[in-house]
């Protein structure tokens, strides 16, 4: 027989939200070699309200536009410091990342 209180999981009148299938699965972040061999952490951000600078062009990169992030796999300072040296790219210009043009 169920009780007479209401669920204090989800407030009463309000919506189910939509199942957001990327934290689901978690935005794993895939290994990319980089130019000179060294491996990179690569994904794909959520959409964002900030504007970041893509170190390939020196260009501007709305956070509602898709782009890639990329930080060292390895770092001398650690894991901490390789994790603070992401950085926002454009798709075309992480692909192109020291690559003769």
């Amino acid at each position: 027989m169920p009780s007479g209180r209401r669920s204090s999981k989800r407030p009463y009148g309000r919506p189910h939200e939509e199942l957001d299938v990327d934290r689901v699965w978690g935005n794993r972040a895939r290994i990319e070699r980089g130019p000179r061999g060294e491996d990179f952490y690569v994904a794909i951000p959520r959409p964002t309200d900030r504007t970041f600078v893509c170190p390939g062009c020196q260009g501007e990169i709305s956070g509602e536009v898709q782009h890639v992030v990329a930080w060292p796999v390895e770092s001398i300072m650690g894991a901490e410091a390789a994790a603070d040296a992401r950085r926002h790219w454009h798709t075309g210009c992480w692909q192109g990342f020291g690559r003769a043009r």
